[in-house]
């Protein structure tokens, strides 16, 4: 079934009923909610002893001593006469150099001693030690950079040889959680965790819905090891939330959970299937390789903390330009947030660097890896936004149930509010609710241009490109809704990164094919069984969301040097996970190819599938134990036996269906204006359209069909008449040739003068040119499914007979008025309405 098209109409009806109130305006508008700003810029930091001897040295104060020596960062301590390694000194920034660079490594920075010593906690000016340990990453990466340094290729390693175990899954019932866990949960967590909670915090894990709190429950226990539950450690190690004595509450918590456990009973491994060893996540060789063009990016959110109510700004300039999360707001597991209802804001005192920065530059460039939750939010919803209420803006990137729109505000051909918007053609459909890569860039020479994954849409900019000087240096930064809490955005937020340039085509492609998230490569060992020394099936993986792992890109590789397999056979390939094979996702099932030393790479392998696929996450990423099984692997064979189906039922006798069905509203809308010719974002149109989309057909059955909706469907055929015909140049075009200044009984005075006006309505409507011979290239032949076009030539001509029935005294207002009336009965008529 073709979904419904997206509607620029629910957009335009907002922002333009709002862009008359604010043209003009160079104010805020509606008030920013203000919120504190939590991270001040550094202590002010100066240097004056001896110039650095080299490039490298400069390099190394511009990226390193320059961000980390303010005494809230490094400053404090690692200086001259104090703590060793004294690498932000300001005596001299060429022994500091030397000392730095011991602890940097520029093939990978997130190896360096300054990354792993402030991840582990040391000294971190943030609450979150990961997103100072990102910060100082980003810092390290810029002047590998900037030194010309090429990041470390991937090294594949042997992983840990396990054989695949019994294991426990949970059960699809909630019943035996409900007794054993949940009773405690609903006590002591409701508080909070619940959705009813007055400061109600994700999860929900002591939700009401004892199925919700189940499925959100199920990451945060380890049936294998009570005691390792998450719900455990967060008793016992990190004190949160104790009722009593913290040590006593967390035993009494896993002995909740091993009490549910002891009544799980073990899934054994099939004896007779040919299988892989067994993985965990963390046993893959990490593959989030970077690669991506940031060195102009001045807020980038990687949403990597996964708790707390903050979104670190880890681009590593001050200040920095955190988001504090509020209403409902889900961390991600893969890196990221949902919004569902809720937003993330910045302050407007750190957002203020969005405007001192970009409105020097002139240009720049909005980033985000997103999943729209549906393709039915309408406002449009606001996915990015910079801006002081509904109706003024700096910028905004948004969702309008199919499209993309991006404002922006300039001071040569928009108003406050950035209008008129750039928005995605509606036949293109580009939003999908799926993860998509969508980059808005400006610039005072191209103006807007949008980009999804990967791919410039085509979509021209309706405003002349300007410059930022109008700008509002007073504007949040703001994620997920308007800084009004309005026009709130459904879905998942994976990156966000704001540049200060727009990026080109190349570097936008690149940052696409760099992915979002964390990735592992996966080893899976089949040696046994294929004879290959350091044999392996190796997949990408990654967690995809709260909900599952994505698998894809299965190679098969050996570690040995000097060997290339030959004629290993692999077929029926399927993905295990906790002792069984998956119930969903089994993308490989078919799978019947061989490895052959001719297709076979020694540096990457053979490709076995461009595949991928979802599997449903069970335990966790740390908990959940994978497998493959074959039903042919080299020489080992596994003769699979299907089930036999169980025999369908009957199929119930339907009542008769009607053979045709009618246009609903938003399609009402756009096939008007395709006939007419007429924008749906004219402010007549979209009046009307505001007034009467309420009264049209929301169902596309015929059966539904009420006169009260043919009321409606006349009313807005008149308007989009009425606007073409009082459009000089407009109808001009549609009607070629017909004279709109003569008198209505001159005008309409022949066969060949009421063509002029009757012709073109029919082509459009019938989607067949009228007077093209067949020999032409056009057909005249009558559609059997489409309206008999001799009698919707004669009724429309007994219109225009009736119009001008005025005895010979009909004027030239006469003349537009029948050719508005013959428009709105054909444009009104069912040759619109049937679908």
């Amino acid at each position: 079934m073709t979904p419904p098209r997206a509607r620029r109409d629910a957009l335009l009806a907002a922002v333009f009923s709002s862009a008359v109130l604010v043209a003009c305006s160079g104010g805020s508008g509606q008030s920013t909610e203000e919120l504190p700003n939590t991270n001040p810029e550094s202590g002010d930091t100066s240097y004056s002893g001896p110039a650095p001897e080299n490039e490298d040295v400069q390099n190394y104060k511009r990226y390193i001593w320059d961000n980390l020596a303010a005494e809230n960062r490094c400053g404090s301590c690692h200086i001259e006469g104090n703590q060793s390694p004294r690498f932000v000194r300001s005596d001299d920034i060429n022994l500091a150099h030397g000392e730095g660079r011991e602890l940097v490594n520029l093939s990978a920075p997130e190896e360096s001693r300054l990354v792993t010593k402030v991840a582990s906690g040391h000294n971190c000016w943030l609450a979150s030690a990961d997103a100072c340990a990102e910060i100082i990453t980003n810092y390290i990466e810029d002047w590998a950079s900037a030194a010309g340094s090429e990041a470390s290729t991937i090294t594949l390693t042997p992983p840990t040889e396990r054989e695949v175990g019994a294991s426990k899954s949970f059960p699809a019932s909630s019943g035996s959680f409900a007794t054993t866990v949940y009773p405690l949960l609903e006590q002591y967590c409701a508080s909070c965790h619940s959705e009813d909670a007055e400061t109600a915090q994700q999860p929900y894990f002591a939700s009401s819905d004892i199925d919700q709190a189940y499925e959100a429950s199920k990451a945060r226990m380890d049936l294998d090891n009570p005691e390792n539950s998450r719900f455990v450690v967060r008793l016992g190690s990190d004190f949160h939330n104790c009722w009593g004595d913290c040590s006593e509450n967390a035993d009494t918590m896993a002995a909740a959970i091993r009490n549910f456990a002891d009544g799980i009973s073990l899934t054994e491994v099939d004896p007779n299937w040919v299988i892989s060893k067994a993985l965990y996540l963390t046993d893959g060789v990490v593959s989030s390789g970077g690669g991506r063009i940031e060195n102009n990016a001045i807020a980038l959110y990687e949403f990597k903390s996964g708790s707390g109510t903050t979104a670190y700004d880890t681009s590593g300039l001050n200040p920095a330009i955190d988001l504090s999360l509020s209403g409902d707001v889900e961390w991600l597991g893969s890196w990221g947030i949902q919004l569902a209802g809720g937003k993330a804001q910045a302050a407007t005192a750190t957002s203020k660097r969005l405007f001192d920065t970009l409105s020097g530059t002139g240009e720049y460039t909005i980033e985000a890896w997103v999943a729209p939750a549906n393709v039915v939010q309408e406002g449009p919803a606001r996915i990015v936004s910079y801006s002081g209420g509904n109706d003024i803006r700096n910028f905004t990137l948004g969702q309008a149930m199919y499209n993309y729109t991006f404002q922006n505000r300039n001071d040569a051909s928009t108003d406050a509010n950035g209008m008129p918007a750039l928005i995605t053609e509606d036949m293109a459909e580009r939003v999908q609710a799926t993860l998509q890569h969508v980059v808005a860039t400006f610039d005072p020479i191209n103006g807007r241009r949008l980009y999804v994954n990967g791919e410039f849409t085509g979509d021209a900019d309706p405003a002349e490109p300007g410059l930022l000087s109008t700008w509002d240096d007073t504007f949040a930064l703001a994620l997920g809704s308007e800084v009004s809490n309005e026009h709130q955005w459904q879905g998942s937020i994976r990156l966000l990164a704001i540049h200060s340039r727009a990026l080109t085509q190349d570097d936008i492609l690149t940052n696409y094919e760099a992915g979002v998230g964390q990735k592992y490569l996966l080893l899976f060992k089949v040696e046994e069984e294929t004879g290959v020394p350091q044999g392996y099936v190796m997949f990408e993986v990654q967690q995809y969301d709260n909900h599952g792992y994505l698998f894809s890109e299965p190679k098969f590789i050996t570690l040995e040097d000097g060997v290339t397999p030959d004629g290993i056979e692999i077929e029926g390939m399927r993905i295990g996970i906790n002792g069984r094979e998956a119930v969903v996702g089994q993308a490989w099932a078919n799978l019947d190819t061989t490895v052959t030393a001719v297709e076979y790479d020694p540096a990457s392998g053979q490709k076995l599938s461009p595949l991928g696929t979802i599997i449903t996450l069970e335990k966790g990423p740390t908990s959940d134990e994978f497998f493959l099984t074959f039903e042919r692997l080299g020489n080992e064979e596994f003769v699979r036996v299907e089930a036999t189906p169980a025999a369908p039922a009957m199929p119930a006798d339907l009542t008769p269906q009607p053979r045709i069905g009618i246009r609903r509203f938003e399609q009402i809308h756009g096939a008007l204006s395709a006939a007419t010719g007429v924008s749906r974002a004219h402010p007549a149109v979209m009046d009307t359209w505001e007034k009467v989309k309420q009264q049209l057909p929301v169902e596309s059955d015929v059966r539904g069909f009420l006169a009260a909706q043919q009321m409606g469907i006349t009313q807005l055929a008149v308007k989009y008449c009425s606007t073409l015909v009082d459009d000089e140049a407009a109808r001009a075009n549609y009607f070629p040739g017909f004279n709109f200044s003569a008198t209505a009984n001159d005008a309409f005075s022949t066969d060949t003068k009421r063509a002029q006006i009757i012709d073109p309505l029919l082509e459009n409507l019938l989607g067949r040119p009228i007077t093209w011979p067949a020999a032409m290239g056009g057909h005249t032949a009558q559609l059997a499914s489409a309206p008999d076009e001799s009698t919707v030539r004669e009724e429309l001509n007994s219109l225009i007979d009736k119009m001008t029935a005025c005895g010979g005294s009909c004027g030239a207002d006469r003349t537009t008025t029948t050719v508005k009336a013959t428009c709105a009965a054909a444009m009104g008529s069912a040759m619109i309405l049937i679908h």
